[in-house]
């Protein structure tokens, strides 16, 4: 196709069938394998609710059909056949993500001997709120989170842990953990060493993609997954787990569950814990606001609204009692009212949400306090810009 307006009526043509349906997201993925079972699918560039031209191109040469998330094997031929597609593009002077993605993996890809075979796949996602049914499937939400597509929960990840692998992560790539003595000895012979990073079924996110503006100082600490937002730090005592992260600047020293979204200018200290809903029972999915602080060794088990500080040590749960004053140390009702001693004290779960608050130990009585927090942290520019 030499010029614009064939590729364009090529497009309209395939969009007009009846059986053609547009995909939320859609990308091409790299796929290794041992046997039948999927270990790893790397998405260099996911296009989400975007390129619908370049979908219908992969659509067509792959002869992928229906309107069910899913994949199709990609060979060279078709990578040729699809570059073949974008002839009238070439040279126009304008970034074509999707294009130069094709040409690269013509360039590169080729038959690989090793412990797994690699193929190349075109995955297509039409609906984001279905579970995940595929380890494919699971590999391409985690990158949709981790690309900054969408956000924590914005994407269905449910049923994702009866899907993907147990893994064990090598320098030498994925290996079945069943197989690992074996392939310990292979390479011992071969004169080389077998590392094993860990043992699970998620990577590093690292290892896949870094989003812009980020410093992961120890790339362990963060999962596949994870939703790291620019300017954001993770230090080598903090975590992020999947399907969890940052909307902003955010230092991370602690613990960010899954589930968990953390909001701007926001500081999670050395050893801070926010309790996420992956196991121990909690339902509630916590997010914590904009500039807010949890101190060294504190947690929350609710969620923070903007400008919340959590002195270090302390942990509130969703059922702790919690004894309030107003910023004249008054006891106070959920409402702010002045009441008697006594008639202050509410539960967790009653403050979920609330804004600007500061909660801390009374070190004479041992009593939880909320009180209003009149001073904001800052974080430091320098670490974030």
């Amino acid at each position: 196709m030499k010029t614009v307006a064939e590729f364009k009526a090529y497009i309209a043509e395939i969009e007009a069938r009846d059986d053609y349906k547009q995909p939320t997201a859609f990308g091409l993925g790299i796929r290794k394998q041992r046997g039948d079972k999927t270990m790893e699918v790397f998405f260099p560039l996911i296009n989400y609710q975007s390129a619908y031209g370049t979908a219908a191109v992969l659509t067509e040469v792959t002869g992928y059909s229906g309107n069910n998330n899913g994949q199709a094997i990609v060979t060279v031929d078709m990578l040729h056949e699809a570059m073949d597609k974008f002839e009238a593009f070439e040279g126009d002077g304008q970034a074509h993500p999707n294009i130069n993605l094709l040409n690269e993996l013509i360039t590169s890809y080729t038959e690989v001997v090793a412990y797994h075979t690699v193929d190349l796949i075109a995955y297509f996602l039409y609906d984001k709120d279905q579970p995940v049914e595929t380890p494919e499937e699971g590999y391409f939400k985690t990158q949709c989170l981790s690309q900054l597509h969408v956000r924590p929960h914005e994407i269905n990840c449910s049923g994702i842990f009866g899907k993907m692998l147990n893994v064990a992560w090598t320098n030498k790539g994925p290996i079945l953990p069943e197989d690992l003595a074996s392939e310990k000895m292979k390479w011992t012979f071969a004169g080389e060493e077998l590392v094993v990073s860990h043992v699970d079924k998620f990577p590093y996110m690292v290892n896949f993609h870094v989003p812009n503006g980020v410093r992961i100082v120890q790339g362990s600490k963060v999962r596949l997954g994870a939703h790291l937002s620019p300017g954001t730090t993770v230090m080598p005592a903090g975590f992020i787990n999947f399907n969890a992260g940052t909307l902003g600047s955010a230092m991370i020293e602690g613990r960010v569950s899954a589930g968990v979204v953390v909001g701007d200018k926001t500081d999670i200290g050395g050893g801070a814990s926010i309790m996420g809903t992956l196991s121990g029972g909690n339902k509630n999915v916590i997010s914590i606001g904009e500039q807010c602080l949890l101190g060294a060794n504190a947690g929350t088990g609710i969620s923070l609204g903007d400008g919340c500080t959590v002195a270090a040590g302390v942990y509130v749960t969703a059922g702790a009692k919690v004894s309030l004053y107003n910023d004249k140390k008054e006891p106070v009702d959920i409402n702010g009212a002045i009441v008697e001693e006594g008639n202050n004290v509410v539960k967790g779960a009653e403050l979920n949400e609330r804004p600007y608050l500061l909660y801390l130990m009374d070190s004479e009585t041992g009593k939880l306090i909320a009180r209003p927090n009149t001073k904001l942290i800052e974080l430091n520019d320098s670490l974030h810009g």
